[in-house]
Parts: C-alpha cells; structure tokens; sequence
C-alpha cells in the first residue's frame, strides 16, 4: 500500500514528506526509525523479517539485533504501544515484526489553497545534467582511487624485482601509481558519466545503465589507445602496438553498469554494499576474460611498453613466474585483470552510489 497519507488511530503517516502526525500534531522521529515505520505500515498484516528492516532501512550498514530491537522498543514507545498487548507492532518472535492495526488512505484536507502541478521546465533540465555531473564527478574520484591502489600494487611488484638493482626504485613506483591513476581517472570519468546520464539518477536505476558504462568505457578506451600510441610516435618514434583499447573498455564498462543494475534491481534505497559486491564480480569477471580472447588490460600494457622497450627498468614477467609461466603469459594477464576489475568496479559504484545518496537524502 502506497499512497501520500496513511492513517491509523490517532496517526497520519505521510511517506512522501517524510513526517508522522497524531491528531494533527507532529511526532518527533528520527530519520532511520521512520523508513521503519513507513516499511511496516504500507505492508499491513504482513510479515515483516528482519532482513527486510536491515536490508532498506540500515541499507547494508552491519548492525546487530539489538539495533532493530531498540527502533522497535522506540517506535512504541512513541506509538503509545506496548510489546506484551500490542496495538500497533506485534513481534513474531524469530522472524520480525507485523503492523497489526487497520491503515486506510488519509483524506485529503478540504480547505487551504488547492496544489498546483507543475510541468517539468528548464529549471527540471538544469537539475538533471547537475545531478549527472555531480555522479560522474564522484565516478572520477572512485576511478583515481582505483588507479592509485593498482598502481601501488604494479610499482611494488616492480620495484621488489628490479631488472638492475638499485636503479630508479622509486621513480618506477611514482611513474606507475602517475600512469595508472590517470587512466583510471578517465575511465572512472567515462564510465560514471555513461551510467548517470542513462538512469543511474532514477529511482530505481534501469537497465540502460549498462550500456551506458559499456559506450563510456569504449569511447575512454579508445581515446586512450588513439592518444597513446600517438604520442610515443611523437615522442620516440615507435609505438608499443595493441595495448588497452575500446574494446576492452566497452566490456568493463559494460559489466561495471551489469553488476550495478543487479545489485540495485528491486531494492529502495540503492544498497551500497550490495551494488558494490556485484559491480566487482562482474567486473572481475569481465577483466579475467578479456585477456584470454586477446584483449588487454593495463596490466597487459605495461607488459607490452617493457617488452617495445628493452631499456626499460619495468619487468612484470615475474608475475607469470608464479603461474608456472615464462614471462607475462596469458594466466598472469588473467589473473591481473581480474584484479583490476575487482578495484575498479566497486571504487566508482561506491563513489557513484554515496554521491547518489547525498543528493537524494537518503542517508
């Protein structure tokens, strides 16, 4: 049951300005403990279970029964209901709790000046693209953290077998953690900007998101292969060949808005852990692939940089050496793009999500 005002008593609950009135007077509630009043009263003489209360109003946040026995001992108290003869909230002991009294749909108020719908104007738009912008903006700051914790990672690696000791140790962690964080920086932009300007915005986040992050991953990663290879043209005369691409970028993309999509479907507000845990097995899923069809991550480049490049102090072959590989062979590429994709996916959903709720007050 959904409707702007619910009546039960002495009580109006109205879900949509968020407020609990008793005999037209306001009651004093507390913002979580309200969406828990609010998931019981539209559910009358349902059951409600525990893993409904932690799942839409704690919103994935870890919290122990007694949490959800304390909203339940506040919400009686400020109903006037007692556990022992409930009027209100019955437990069913185990399981959760049911809202036990009859709810009907408030009356409209018969006096005060009538509501005016207004039609979606410019004001609306300018809302909209500010809203897209600002996700896509937190995309970037998941990205860049994606890219400074991959980079970390490859320049330890590096670093801790260096092709001539003592050479340059730190210039190697510092150029990689640069490297990474600015192709993570745009893919972080691409891909947020694609999911918020398709849905990620809504309600309830559609399925267009997906090809949302897909068409922004593959526009990043194409620019990026166009920009580098140009630019080693420019700069050495040769370039390193097939590195990362649109491609690639068009499948991470993808399975990034996929895993975000499913862990959203169905669920208000947006679960941030949830989306998060999805977004990174899809992603991973799709970063462990795509080398095994000939693709390759950053990973994979940085491979291919060292090997057009005989000089150069970065060595990864020694990841394959524990694969049981010679060199940075096609299980170690596997195994690094899966860990990419597990960075990278649940650093822009979380960013995107946590920005979402900031917007949208959902706390």
């Amino acid at each position: 049951m959904t409707t702007d005002g619910l009546r039960f008593g002495a009580f109006t609950l109205d879900p949509v300005n968020r407020r609990l009135m008793q005999d037209g007077a306001p009651v004093e509630i507390s913002a979580r403990y309200l969406d828990a009043l609010i998931l019981m009263v539209e559910r009358p003489g349902q059951l409600v279970t525990k893993d409904q209360f932690f799942d839409q109003v704690w919103r994935g946040i870890p919290v122990t029964d007694e949490a959800l026995t304390q909203c339940i001992r506040t919400l009686r108290k400020q109903l006037g209901d007692t556990a022992g003869r409930p009027t209100y909230i019955e437990t069913v002991p185990k399981h959760g709790y049911r809202f036990i009294v009859p709810v009907a749909a408030a009356e409209p108020a018969s006096n005060g000046p009538p509501v005016v719908q207004v039609a979606p104007g410019p004001a609306d738009d300018a809302w909209d693209a500010k809203r897209t912008l600002l996700l896509g903006g937190a995309g970037v700051l998941g990205g860049g953290l994606a890219g400074v914790i991959g980079g970390l990672i490859y320049g330890l690696i590096a670093v801790a077998h260096p092709l001539q000791p003592g050479m340059g140790s730190g210039s190697i962690l510092l150029v990689l953690v640069w490297l990474t964080t600015i192709v993570a920086l745009m893919g972080g932009a691409a891909v947020g900007l694609g999911m918020a300007a398709t849905g990620l915005g809504r309600r309830e986040p559609s399925p267009w998101i997906i090809f949302g992050g897909a068409l922004g991953g593959m526009v990043v990663g194409g620019a990026v292969k166009l920009l580098g290879i140009d630019a080693f043209n420019l700069l050495v005369g040769r370039s390193p060949g097939d590195i990362t691409g649109g491609m690639e970028g068009f499948i991470l993309g993808g399975a990034i808005g996929l895993g975000l999509w499913l862990g959203a479907r169905g669920r208000q507000p947006v679960p941030l852990r949830r989306c998060m845990i999805t977004a990174g097995v899809t992603a991973a899923v799709a970063g462990m692939a795509i080398p095994l069809f000939g693709g390759r991550l950053m990973g994979g480049s940085l491979d291919l940089l060292a090997k057009t490049f005989p000089e150069s102090q970065l060595q990864l072959g020694m990841i394959g050496s524990w694969f049981g590989e010679a060199g940075f062979g096609p299980i170690a590429q596997s195994v690094t793009g899966g860990l990419e994709g597990l960075l990278f996916g649940p650093c822009v959903v979380g960013a995107m999500i946590l920005s979402r709720r900031a917007m949208r007050g959902e706390g």
